[in-house]
């Protein structure tokens, strides 16, 4: 990558990405140093979003997986095909490459997502690899990573169910960058971006996707809701308008948009005593009744919601 522009790079990247200049920046420079990158934060922030823009600037393949219990290292590195082994033998044209192996041999990125949802064993194949950059195969031999190889992973710090903590040896190889929810702005430009079609009043776009951040924050919301679900509510909300012959501006229309888009999306705290629809219409009530989001925002400051407040007790 010494003869890339980077610069350039970062601004192509930024087209395609809204928002994140800064961890477009880190990610591109941690890359052009040769780094394997773990991005950490909760879902619908970018992550995979992010990582394909470079990956595609950069003109390199990306090899996605991901990660969960049943990934094991046969699924993640390659098996030799039983049939073809009884009439050839072990001949390494009877391997059928795992995204492992085809990320090392064409050095392209290999993106595990959740990489903390994978089983031990399987992680340990990918210490080795980071650290060796080659990979001994029982019966294929040596598998040598080709340059522009690096693994890039993401990670959900907030979700305990099903995960594992990830060890120092993992952290010890790679360049980790936090990233957190972003600003109401760049929320409202995605959800425009993801529904290009629709026809959206910008201060009821404001509005929902404050409902949408103050989910993350509420007291008894242990995780709150992606941009995802400011997406959903529009979209159903655009919908559902259409069926009712109602204008989307409509309170009934809106709110039940928000109770299907947003209540799934809830997690709430251990011994809190209300439904995810009770918390979504308790907000959505307080948004609708308050002045424009924008200009409170303007006026205080205020306005950007962090990542949930105790989410990862459980880890």
């Amino acid at each position: 990558m010494s003869d890339i522009d980077h610069s350039g790079l970062v601004t192509r990247v930024h087209s395609r990405v809204v928002g994140r200049a800064r961890e477009i920046e880190l990610v591109v420079a941690a890359l052009a140093a040769d780094r394997h990158v773990l991005l950490e934060g909760p879902p619908g922030t970018g992550k995979s979003t992010l990582l394909r823009a470079v990956a595609g600037e950069l003109g390199l393949g990306f090899e996605f997986v991901e990660g969960n219990a049943e990934l094991t290292p046969a699924r993640l590195v390659g098996h030799f095909d039983p049939a073809r082994v009884l009439t050839d033998g072990y001949d390494p044209d009877v391997f059928v490459d795992g995204p492992l192996v085809t990320a090392m041999r064409d050095g392209s990125l290999l993106y595990v997502e959740e990489i903390n949802r994978i089983p031990e064993e399987t992680l340990n194949v990918l210490i080795t690899v980071m650290s060796e950059r080659e990979l001994h195969v029982p019966r294929l031999g040596r598998v040598a990573a080709a340059h522009g190889f690096r693994l890039v992973a993401a990670m959900n710090p907030f979700d305990a169910i099903g995960t594992a903590r990830i060890s120092s040896a993992v952290y010890d190889r790679v360049c980790r960058l936090s990233v957190d929810y972003q600003d109401a702005p760049d929320e409202a430009n995605i959800v425009h971006s993801a529904l290009p079609a629709a026809s959206i009043d910008p201060v009821w776009l404001r509005r929902v996707v404050e409902v949408v951040r103050r989910t993350r924050v509420h007291p008894d919301v242990r995780i709150g809701s992606s941009v995802r679900g400011a997406i959903d509510t529009v979209a159903v909300a655009n919908s559902l308008a259409k069926l009712r012959g109602a204008a989307v501006l409509d309170a009934a229309v809106g709110l039940d948009a928000a109770l299907v888009a947003l209540s799934g999306r809830l997690r709430l705290r251990e011994g809190c005593n209300r439904s995810p629809e009770a918390i979504v219409t308790e907000l959505w009530n307080e948004v609708f009744a308050e002045p424009d989001p924008a200009d409170a925002a303007e006026g205080d400051g205020e306005g950007k919601a962090h990542a949930p407040t105790g989410a990862n007790s459980g880890r």
